[in-house]
């Protein structure tokens, strides 16, 4: 009799060797679903779409897929097919691809799961072909980066095409929404501006969204019908703390812990250096503990010398002074006299946001921003969601 589909899975999963990683990313799965009902709350008559573009800014998009299906999202965003082949196979409802992509990949997309953003009459064209595509016109309020600057010339100069499409949204993107500027301003009545043009050509779009995590907590119009959130999603605040709107998102908190393992011991005298050129100098005799994550895994080289990554005896946390550069592959810690021993766990991130090894922290101490440190983690990190 033939295995069927489901036995044969089993027995693979049961030959096949598990490996035993060193490094782990591990995602909190109900922070990520309280973070959202935040965002939401924030937001009560506007739907929010989580970002998932960069791999979920490094976390994982399979794992962000997977946990988002308990979730009122009604879209997860990306930025390219590569990233919609995964939302399509883990993710239950939509997906908005929000980049610019080959004329041919749109041919290789689901248009029952997917939406995709207009910015110009070459994507409009390669869509008209394929059917009834739903379409977010993606229109130039400011930033001028890209996008459509004269929406009712588009409008007119298009118009056999865009019968062809269904025009589902409207969007936009603030260049400064965490400053309260008069930039936000004057972006926000240019894209209102443009939502009039596109009624007064009957088309009535649904998903109206101009804002993003930062905007979520300081806009409150009711044209807008939807929000995109990234760095708020994973908990993290897009305000500094100075500012007026750094209350309301108080209540974020991180969903990633980095961790890896130390896998070589080395006992040094006083006055010995180490790593690359010598930077860091032994003030006492004491030991060095390595771990196999360098600037190719994500760890920033800005942080050679500086940063402290932690080390758990007993449920007490020691924190570890990076000795001398950090490598392609490696860094070394100064451990002193501590136990530490091989096979110990080294936390390298924090959930814990006042942390001194938090995100923003690290991100201080390099000279870098949040995003930055968040999708330069490589994606062949293992990620398990908790």
């Amino acid at each position: 009799m033939l295995l069927n589909k489901n036995m044969i899975k089993k027995l693979r999963q049961l030959i096949k060797p598990k490996y035993q990683t060193l490094n782990e990313i591990r995602v909190k799965r109900q922070q990520i679903l309280d973070n959202y009902k935040i965002l939401e709350a924030s937001q009560p008559k506007a739907a929010i779409f989580p970002v998932l573009k960069s791999n979920a800014y490094g976390h994982g998009l399979k794992e962000l897929c997977l946990i988002l299906n308990d979730s009122n999202a009604p879209f997860v965003i990306v930025d390219s097919f590569p990233e919609a082949q995964i939302v399509y196979h883990y993710f239950k409802r939509k997906v908005l691809i929000l980049g610019e992509m080959p004329a041919k990949a749109y041919s290789y997309c689901n248009l029952k799961k997917s939406e995709f953003c207009i910015y110009n009459k070459e994507s409009l064209a390669a869509l008209a072909e394929l059917g009834r595509a739903r379409v977010h016109l993606f229109v130039n309020s400011g930033m001028n980066r890209e996008g459509i600057k004269d929406l009712k010339s588009f409008l007119t100069e298009n118009s056999e095409l865009l019968k062809k499409v269904e025009i589902t949204g409207l969007c936009s993107h603030l260049a400064s929404a965490e400053e309260d500027s008069r930039l936000n301003d004057c972006q926000l009545k240019k894209f209102l501006g443009d939502l009039d043009i596109l009624h007064s050509f009957n088309f009535n779009p649904k998903w109206v969204h101009l804002g993003n995590s930062a905007a979520i907590f300081s806009f409150n119009h009711p044209a807008l019908s939807a929000y995109r959130s990234g760095l708020a999603l994973y908990g993290y605040s897009p305000y500094s703390e100075d500012d007026a709107y750094f209350y309301k998102t108080k209540e974020l908190a991180p969903a990633l812990q980095l961790t890896s393992t130390v896998v070589s011991l080395q006992s040094l005298n006083v006055g010995e250096t180490v790593s690359y050129n010598g930077t860091y100098q032994t003030q006492a005799d004491g030991k060095i503990a390595v771990i196999p994550f360098g600037y190719y895994e994500g760890l920033n080289r800005g942080l050679s010398n500086l940063a402290s990554l932690v080390w758990v005896e007993s449920g007490k946390r020691h924190y570890l002074k990076i000795a001398g550069r950090v490598c392609m592959n490696l860094c070394c810690l100064a451990a002193g006299d501590l136990n530490v021993k091989i096979g110990d766990e080294i936390e390298i991130i924090s959930g814990d946001k006042i942390s001194e090894n938090s995100l923003n922290n690290l991100a201080k101490i390099s000279g870098r921003i949040p995003y930055e440190l968040l999708v330069g983690l490589q994606s062949n990190i293992r990620r398990v969601i908790v």
